[in-house]
């Protein structure tokens, strides 16, 4: 189905990075886009810029959601709002995890429950969950984030056979490493966490995703483009790592085992 046949989107994490890049996206195709984040002012700026609809709500707000898809009905869903707090599991403590599990899933599965019954009533729709390689490879001591990703990935799987028979789409976008502002939300507002993650690397920007998700909602109705994995052409996943016994490995052995697929030290 063409963009043409689209009127309505919602978008969250629309305030910054990928999000605000498939809100002006969107727009260039004249689609009403409804864009939600949290940062009132961020919204704002990306109001005036683009002609988007603002709503400052929190993804994890039920209440303001449901109201929200109840009186608008929406052709297109991107679910984009994400959160992490990178940590090893065996360090994990339990507001981190139920703050990942809320926002990175338990919010998308109550906002595809609001929203996909109407596209399946209506026989069109689309809807695109941004995932992560995290869903489908092991790297850096991460585990809660990684299985919030997973459980998107096989809903995401799974929201195609309980609308088998009506034309509602589901695009699954697995993101490397992008140029965006994430890092510095995750690991703060330092130069250092920048040439640590983005200067010096070649590596996609927010638009890029933005016009790979352009790409498979602009395909014809026929076709369901269900998986992308949209990665630096120089960062590969794969990649084997044997660790000695401590009691056993010298100093210099140690560290290089405890160093990640991207050569950095685990944190």
């Amino acid at each position: 189905m063409p963009f043409s046949d689209y009127k309505t989107a919602l978008v969250t994490g629309a305030s910054s990075g990928i999000g605000a890049a498939v809100v002006e996206r969107f727009r260039r195709e004249n689609i009403e886009v409804h864009a939600v984040a949290r940062s009132a002012e961020a919204l704002q700026q990306l109001a005036a810029r683009t002609g988007c609809v603002a709503h400052v709500i929190d993804v994890t707000d039920r209440q303001a959601m449901a109201e929200l898809t109840r009186r608008v009905e929406f052709d297109i869903l991107v679910n984009n709002a994400g959160v992490d707090r990178p940590k090893k599991f065996l360090e994990a403590d339990e507001g981190d995890i139920d703050l990942l599990v809320d926002v990175n899933l338990r919010a998308v599965l109550h906002i595809c429950r609001m929203v996909v019954p109407g596209m399946v009533a209506r026989d069109r729709g689309h809807v695109i969950n941004i995932s992560s390689i995290a869903g489908a490879y092991n790297f850096g001591g991460n585990s809660s984030y990684h299985a919030t990703k997973a459980g998107v990935s096989m809903l995401s799987n799974q929201l195609r056979i309980d609308a088998f028979g009506k034309r509602v789409r589901v695009t699954e976008i697995c993101p490397g490493r992008v140029a965006t502002d994430i890092f510095n939300h995750v690991h703060g507002d330092d130069p250092s966490i920048r040439e640590r993650f983005i200067d010096g690397f070649e590596l996609p920007q927010a638009a890029d995703i933005a016009d790979a998700i352009a790409f498979a909602i602009a395909a014809p109705v026929a076709v369901n483009i269900g998986h992308m994995e949209i990665t630096p052409t120089l960062q590969v996943m794969g990649g084997l790592q044997t660790a000695k016994p401590q009691s056993a490995a010298k100093p210099d052995q140690s560290a290089a085992a405890k160093t990640d697929q991207s050569g950095e030290p685990n944190p």
